[in-house]
């Protein structure tokens, strides 16, 4: 297990609780907190890991980045699996382990994906936590790792277990493995950043909402429950926030006559002006494919350590 891993999320969740304030969101009371991390962070991606993500596109063809891409995903494919059996989806079992012995070895160690036709899927231990019903707790923005939360925090500790990369021995060889997993997954990004980049919204409120309405999608494999009204102020799974009604309109004044005729006048209705659209963050069922997990993902690694 990556013991820098480790420190930071146990920093992180220690100092949480002298930082506890009140906000508007039950699901981040500890948001100045967290807002500092942020910026933290985002200084942290604008000097180094954006840089380098740069260089790394600038120098590494499309091809050769999709052979880093594919040997990562397949590695993951072990966490995947173990999280499977764990939530007891025995057949997804089946294809994320075929998926890693088949790409193992006629892949060249994942670096091809020859077992495409089998789907894959996006499991770990934060989520098999959701699935047994433990709640996701407080959320978290953790330096350096990016968005978590208390639950997802403990569950990257337990996939340390399991992960290949995590496992290594040779330190320096897994280190490299972090650095070049971060950098390829951060230079993918760089394009689909451009529409947080470009929107006139509160960053660390769009990541947020992001990362645990997507967490929240996954946990329940797309089809999330209702949230009650009732535990709207206890539960710390993930509540959107619905704006207040428009004010209705002001009935208009009745025309006056403007000649000994005193027949109907035609005067345009008046209508209240709808309040202009906010930029809502769509639950994210098909994370892979869509383009607001990669806007959420572009906050979340801010530097060359990688999730996993």
């Amino acid at each position: 297990m990556n013991p820098i891993r480790t420190l930071l999320i146990v920093a992180a969740i220690s100092l949480t609780g002298c930082a506890a304030t009140h906000t508007n969101n039950p699901a981040d009371p500890f948001e100045s907190f967290n807002r500092g991390v942020y910026q933290f962070n985002d200084s942290v991606d604008k000097v180094v890991t954006k840089p380098l993500a740069k260089g790394y596109n600038a120098v590494v063809p499309a091809f050769g980045k999709q052979l880093v891409s594919n040997f990562f995903s397949n590695l993951d494919d072990v966490i995947v699996t173990a999280n499977d059996l764990l939530q007891f989806k025995f057949a997804q079992a089946v294809s994320d382990g075929s998926r890693f012995l088949i790409n193992s070895t006629f892949g060249v160690v994942g670096l091809l994906d020859i077992a495409s036709r089998l789907e894959k899927h996006n499991e770990d231990f934060g989520q098999t936590m959701g699935y047994w019903g433990v709640q996701s707790g407080p959320y978290l923005m953790l330096p350096i790792l990016g968005p978590s939360s208390v639950r997802d925090g403990v569950g990257s500790l337990g996939d340390g277990q399991v992960s290949l990369i995590s496992n290594t021995s040779h330190v320096r060889t897994r280190n490299q493995m972090y650095l070049t997993k971060g950098i390829n997954r951060r230079a993918h990004l760089l394009t689909e950043e451009t529409v947080l980049d470009g929107a006139m919204i509160d960053r660390y409120s769009f990541i947020r909402d992001a990362y645990l309405q997507r967490r929240q999608s996954l946990v329940y494999d797309g089809n999330p429950p209702q949230q009650s009204d009732d535990d709207e102020d206890t539960n710390f799974e993930y509540q959107p926030e619905t704006p207040a009604p428009a004010a209705p309109a002001p009935e208009p004044a009745p025309a006056k006559p403007t000649s000994e005729n005193t027949g109907d006048t035609n005067v345009a209705p008046v209508t209240a002006s709808q309040p202009a659209p906010g930029l809502a963050v769509p639950v994210a069922i098909n994370t892979s494919q869509n383009i607001q997990s990669n806007v959420y993902e572009a906050g979340v690694y801010k530097i060359w350590l990688a999730q996993h």
